[in-house]
């Protein structure tokens, strides 16, 4: 596919440094669950915008929406977002953003923030991407303390144990880890992983390249092919975090939580 080019480029330029870093926000108009779910209004705004708004807001050097659909691209123009057309055939948003990243060899340093969290704190952001400064660090993510104890057994919330380094050492849909005893004084604590994620570039490339994984297969989680292969994903365990839209029921609760957020 050809790079939208544009005369006037919104990328924001932090300050020069030896670590480049470009944040990428897949979009994807074909949605089966919410189709065009990133033009959805949200307080006044395409959902699109929000997402583009808060990752410029963490300061990095720079900021691509990236998008299989002319409508997403036409209304982050109109916006000011820097946005260029991708492939069709993505399997997954992580494929998309390589498809930005390889065209981008400026930048060593690639954060895929997922363009349907209107929500996420720029300071998750930007606590992901100071998770890669360690040269050892292949991939990096974001984790928070889990609060309500019916998320344990909700498979859709995806659980994290970590070494006392921070590297991941599994992700589960499951309640991990397993409290055997439930008499014990002291739960252990539990962590749920947030949709975001920093690379590499030449990791991004090359995870990009793998084949999906027995374990990702079982629990239908992409980051455990890379795990299963042997790349260390970083864990930032972060305060706040948001939950993304899936839905029009998930954004209208969105938009109500966002209405309390403001009296």
């Amino acid at each position: 596919m050809r790079r939208i080019a544009r005369k006037n480029s919104s990328v924001y330029r932090g300050p020069s440094t030896d670590v480049s870093t470009l944040v990428v926000i897949p979009a994807r108009f074909a949605s089966t669950r919410f189709p065009g779910k990133p033009l959805a209004v949200l307080a006044g705004k395409p959902m699109i915008q929000h997402v583009w708004e808060r990752s410029r807001a963490a300061g990095l050097e720079g900021v691509i929406v990236a998008t299989e659909d002319k409508r997403i691209l036409d209304a982050c123009r109109e916006f000011g977002a820097d946005v260029e057309l991708t492939s069709a055939e993505h399997a997954s948003g992580t494929d998309r953003v390589a498809e930005v990243a390889k065209r981008h060899p400026e930048y060593n340093q690639v954060l895929n923030v997922q363009g349907d969290e209107p929500g996420i704190p720029a300071e998750t952001v930007r606590a992901v991407a100071d998770a890669l400064r360690n040269p050892s660090v292949n991939i990096s993510t974001a984790v928070a303390g889990i609060r309500d104890p019916g998320d344990l057994s909700n498979p859709n919330v995806v659980k994290v144990v970590m070494a006392d380094s921070g590297a991941a050492l599994y992700f589960s849909r499951a309640g991990i880890p397993f409290r055997r005893d439930a008499n014990a004084s002291a739960a252990p604590p539990y962590f749920r992983h947030l949709g975001i994620y920093g690379f590499q570039r030449d990791i991004l490339l090359k995870v990009t390249q793998l084949k999906p994984s027995p374990l990702e297969l079982t629990e239908s989680l992409e980051q455990l092919r890379w795990l299963q292969a042997g790349y260390r994903i970083q864990c930032a365990v972060v305060k706040d975090f948001s939950v993304g839209v899936d839905t029009p029921a998930d954004l209208k609760a969105f938009e109500m939580f966002m209405q309390t957020q403001v009296r």
